[in-house]
């Protein structure tokens, strides 16, 4: 483990291990990336709002998607669907214009549409203090965000690998709670913006391992060992469905 990788856990307030032939990657080709995304697009976008309880089905999503009103179903949950949709099309339009960045304004652009009229304030950071269902772990204050962006940001350049530093990126907007709402879906926004810009597959977690992600997200709140949850991550990654 080099000294680079031991400041960036310093910096990031959780550590991590993971074996090296997850962290591989194919020749960096950031139209095939955006291929693959646009291919799978409503299967993504079913698995996110998935993740957050939405109650709609595959092809009720993809019905959705393409113009029509689902019947029987309130109209929160279509705008979460319609929402989720809005914030990886904004993610590809940044990447494919090469204007990702990862900067504070960029993330509150994405949470602002992924938690759009589910949040107490979108895209803002938050000012006040929140906690997380199912674990006794306590977010960072407030006034501490702000410093703890800017330490995400110096991490970023002491990994040299994308997906690691996309995944770290992920785990600390979880952790951190930058936001009143929307924190997980806005981390893998970045993650994956991070990822596109390397001219790599995004990474997506599938509905069938909805338990699993969300155990091990538990457990990553309160040990702060981030080892599984990268093993995790690193094996969703979009390229495998097309092996």
């Amino acid at each position: 483990m080099t000294s680079d990788h031991l400041t960036a856990e310093k910096l990031l307030g959780f550590t991590w291990s993971c074996p090296d032939q997850l962290f591989q990657f194919d020749t960096p080709n950031q139209e095939r990336a955006l291929w693959r995304l646009k291919k799978l697009f409503p299967e993504i976008v079913f698995d996110v709002t998935l993740l957050e309880g939405n109650p709609f089905t595959f092809p009720q999503v993809q019905t959705l998607l393409d113009g029509t009103t689902v019947g029987g179903q309130k109209i929160s949950d279509a705008d979460q669907v319609l929402n989720q949709a809005a914030s990886f099309k904004k993610l590809m339009t940044l990447c494919k214009s090469g204007n990702f960045e990862m900067i504070k304004k960029v993330a509150c652009e994405l949470n602002a549409l992924a938690a759009k009229g589910e949040s107490l304030q979108e895209g803002i950071f938050r000012n006040g203090n929140v906690g997380i269902a199912g674990t006794q772990y306590q977010p960072p204050a407030a006034d501490q965000l702000d410093a703890i962006f800017q330490e995400l940001c110096k991490a970023q350049d002491l990994l040299n690998n994308s997906m690691e530093r996309g995944i770290a990126t992920f785990l600390s907007c979880a952790k951190n709670q930058f936001f009143w709402d929307g924190n997980k879906r806005t981390g893998r926004l970045l993650m994956n913006g991070i990822l596109l810009m390397a001219g790599q597959d995004i990474i997506t977690v599938p509905a069938r391992c909805r338990e699993e992600f969300h155990t091990n997200m538990i457990r990553f709140y309160q040990s702060n060992d981030a080892s599984e949850m990268f093993c995790f991550m690193a094996r969703q990654q979009i390229s495998q469905r097309f092996s």
